[in-house]
């Protein structure tokens, strides 16, 4: 902003440098281009996002069954653990062997989560199972894609402002090490004599 301030001030300082002028265009070109680009692209990415992760809701929904299950017994020395796919994150489940029926008709029985604090035989509790009857993670729910997408968004706009910044630093560094280096070089041409006060007498 300094430089971008600066160049209102420095537009006839007789002391402006080609460079100084320079500097504050391209921190001027570099903040449009955060202001105007970086909105688009979070915009855009959040919009793909969306658009795919509510695609994945979709399927997953149909190829997702939520079907009945029945404690066998608890799996001994299991404790109660946090369920990890639990919209609160605090949602406390059991391993247990259970019995089950798939939606196309199968038996089942294995090792499963159950969303029970004291579970004892006979008791039910609701599973997700793919068609055949296999153990699947609960479906996506259009909420938490909405989340994921803005979360794609906002990190695509950051990104981009990072690399728009990153971009006019570089510039300007590049611009420094030029100037520093023409200035080595008025320095040679000046010779080892400059400042003697007989020099060039």
């Amino acid at each position: 902003m300094r430089a971008i301030s600066g160049l209102w001030r420095w537009r006839h300082n007789p002391l402006r440098r080609a460079t100084d002028l320079a500097e504050a265009w391209i921190a001027l070109a570099a903040l449009l281009l955060i202001l105007a680009v970086t909105p688009l692209i979070g915009a855009l990415v959040g919009g793909l996002a969306q658009d795919a992760l509510q695609e994945s809701v979709s399927e997953q929904r149909a190829s997702r069954h939520m079907v009945t299950a029945t404690v066998v017994r608890k799996v001994e020395g299991t404790s109660l653990e946090v369920d990890p796919e639990a919209a609160t994150g605090r949602e406390m489940r059991t391993r247990v062997v259970a019995d089950w029926t798939a939606p196309d008709g199968t038996a089942h029985q294995g090792r499963v989560m159950a969303s029970l604090d004291s579970p004892r035989p006979g008791d039910r509790f609701p599973m997700w199972t793919d068609q055949r009857g296999h153990t699947v993670a609960r479906p996506l729910d259009s909420a938490t894609a909405a989340t994921h997408a803005v979360l794609a968004g906002f990190g695509a706009a950051l990104l981009t402002a990072g690399l728009v910044e990153g971009g006019r630093r570089l510039v300007v560094w590049r611009m420094v090490r030029r100037r520093y280096a023409r200035w080595d070089q008025a320095w040679d041409r000046a010779g080892p004599d400059w400042g003697r006060t007989d020099a060039g007498s």
